[in-house]
């Protein structure tokens, strides 16, 4: 998850936003993960969303795949958001359950199918009960990774017992989805417990010792 470097006037560094690409993918990750939380995505506008954008996909130049956050409170801006990803060249989009509203699982579901209506690229959600104040569940993911609505799911909830319900509910359904987890600390017990990766905050730091871990 890609930090966002900021100048003392709070624009987009993008130098030092290039060097930390080439940091990351110089020591080996798969994929990166831009407009997320670590990149704190909800206090940009949008001409600053495109200039990050453009200089991570510049700078990535097509080495490892980007996924890309959308994140907003409704089908609305989130499509928009969505747009400035296939513009980019996203490999997929990341999208929350909407938030600030109260909801509950059938506006939930009814987000994540608009969403998947309303792009080809892959859609991931992005479980962070922290920011969004709802959690996914399991058997509701499930149904939406069933009809193909789902590439994955970026788990940040911090509820391994269930991110432990999903992944073996995951499997029994043939793995239709990609599981990451993003509960930094616990990976070696995520990987246990089923996941396909992680996606760490810390690995800004420490990219060479994610991969590792995930290669053992």
């Amino acid at each position: 998850p890609v930090l966002t470097p900021l100048t003392a006037d709070r624009e987009v560094d993008a130098a030092s936003l290039e060097r930390l690409v080439g940091h990351l993918v110089e020591n080996g990750v798969h994929g990166l993960f831009v407009l997320g939380s670590s990149s704190e995505v909800v206090f940009m506008d949008p001409q600053r969303r495109a200039r990050v954008l453009d200089v991570v996909t510049g700078a990535v130049a097509g080495q490892v795949p980007v996924l890309v956050g959308a994140i907003d409170m409704q089908v609305g801006p989130v499509l928009a958001h969505v747009r400035e990803a296939e513009r980019a060249g996203a490999d997929g989009v990341v999208v929350t359950p909407p938030f600030y509203a109260i909801t509950g699982p059938m506006e939930v579901e009814r987000h994540f199918r608009a969403i998947a209506a309303g792009t080809s690229l892959p859609v991931w959600a992005y479980d962070i009960p922290v920011c969004t104040h709802v959690k996914l569940l399991p058997e509701a993911l499930m149904v939406l990774a069933s009809e193909g609505l789902l590439a994955g799911v970026k788990d940040s909830s911090g509820d391994d017992v269930a991110f432990r319900r999903l992944a073996l509910m995951n499997a029994a359904a043939g793995s239709p989805m990609r599981l990451l987890t993003g509960h930094e600390v616990v990976v070696d017990g995520a990987y246990l417990a089923g996941a396909d990766g992680v996606v760490p905050g810390l690995g800004n730091v420490d990219p060479a010792g994610y991969v590792r871990l995930h290669e053992a």
